[in-house]
């Protein structure tokens, strides 16, 4: 089901999150505050948020029939159009809910795959998005799908003594191998281009999303990009060629930006767009220092950049946005904790030639 609107009219949403022993409500407000943009860049719009402190999550609701009660009060008497859950749900819990509410209900999984849906352009990513979305989607299948029949044959699909859900199971199934084998030729013809494009050093631009990474490739090299002030503007990797002088040219890549929370769906299906992160020669891990999450986002990208055994790849925090910061102890504190950083704007112009001087040392020694 989309939560993605295409009328005029936004969807009213009331996000929900869970306070437990293992995170601090610091922390959970945070992600909500992070749902919330998550839910503008979605055309959404936020209408009440709940919290709730528990020692466990509760296996029907998440979180307590008590606090469960309240809220279906609340949403049926303002005419609340969905409910968003900050942590992922069994079908199980989404099925109470919408039995409660009679509304729709989803977690950020389905919300961040639902963004990226709407903000595939190219084929490589609708393909990938897609394997994300019914990878997440298989366990939780109802009759919906049965629209998928006519995508693999329809007329003797149908196993005898099979029920219509176990059909849709296998459907969705074979539309995954097929996307699966779409994405291996997708690599193959990349990895023939590369061949043929003969061996030059790699940089690749990784980071939180919105934190200015097509920004900052459109400012060195002049590339024609997307650049939009929300999660999730760049999905498909952007590689252009950036002169440093006479002798040294690098390919320089901008690619999808990663969030706390994100589906292991989306990363497992985005192996192929992240191919050029791993076999980058160098990440410039571009960091929005205006953020006051920052060393939160900084971990976030290092963590899954170790899921993906790219974590041992040289890499450089490039600290972008200077130009909206005005404490100078914010430019000591980082400087401090990361002596090798350095601080530019890339929508500004300032200190950009630091960047290009630093790849023309990092190269000439290698």
């Amino acid at each position: 089901m989309k939560f993605y609107s295409t009328d005029e009219t936004e969807e009213t949403c009331v996000l929900i999150g869970l306070v437990t022993p293992r995170n601090k409500k610091s922390y959970v407000q945070e992600n909500l505050e992070e749902l919330a943009a998550l839910v503008s860049t979605a055309g959404g719009q936020v209408q009440e948020i709940y919290i709730q402190t528990r020692e466990v999550f509760d296996r029907s609701y998440f979180i307590g029939k008590g606090k469960a009660l309240e809220i279906s009060s609340y949403v049926k008497e303002n005419s609340v159009d969905i409910l968003i859950f900050d942590d992922e749900l069994t079908p199980a819990q989404v099925r109470n809910w919408e039995q409660l509410t009679d509304i729709k209900v989803i977690d950020r999984s389905a919300l961040i795959l639902d963004i990226f849906a709407a903000h595939a352009r190219s084929r490589e990513a609708r393909t990938q998005v897609e394997l994300a979305q019914l990878t997440y989607l298989l366990p939780r299948l109802t009759r919906q799908w049965t629209h998928l029949s006519r995508q693999v044959g329809g007329i003797g699909t149908k196993g005898p003594g099979e029920t219509q859900l176990e059909t849709d199971r296998r459907l969705v199934r074979t539309r995954i191998s097929h996307l699966k084998k779409d994405l291996e030729r997708i690599e193959q013809q990349r990895i023939t281009q590369q061949k043929n494009a003969g061996r030059m050093k790699r940089v690749s631009l990784v980071g939180y999303t919105n934190t200015g990474k097509s920004t900052l490739l459109h400012a060195l090299t002049g590339a024609d990009v997307l650049i939009a002030d929300k999660l999730f503007a760049t999905l498909d990797t952007t590689t252009r060629r950036l002169r440093l002088n006479d002798h040294t040219t690098v390919l320089l890549s901008d690619t999808v930006g990663f969030i706390n929370k994100l589906p292991h769906h989306l990363i497992a299906s985005f192996q192929s767009t992240l191919a050029q992160t791993r076999e980058a020669d160098l990440l410039l891990h571009i960091v929005d220092l205006s953020d006051p999450f920052y060393t939160d986002h900084i971990k976030v990208v290092e963590d899954i950049l170790k899921d993906l055994n790219i974590n041992r790849k040289q890499s450089i925090i490039i600290f972008n946005k200077v130009d909206k910061i005005s404490d100078e102890r914010l430019f000591q504190s980082a400087g401090k904790e990361f002596p090798q950083a350095l601080f530019v704007s890339a929508t500004k112009y300032i200190r950009l030639e630091k960047i290009k001087s630093l790849l023309r040392t990092t190269f000439h020694k290698s």
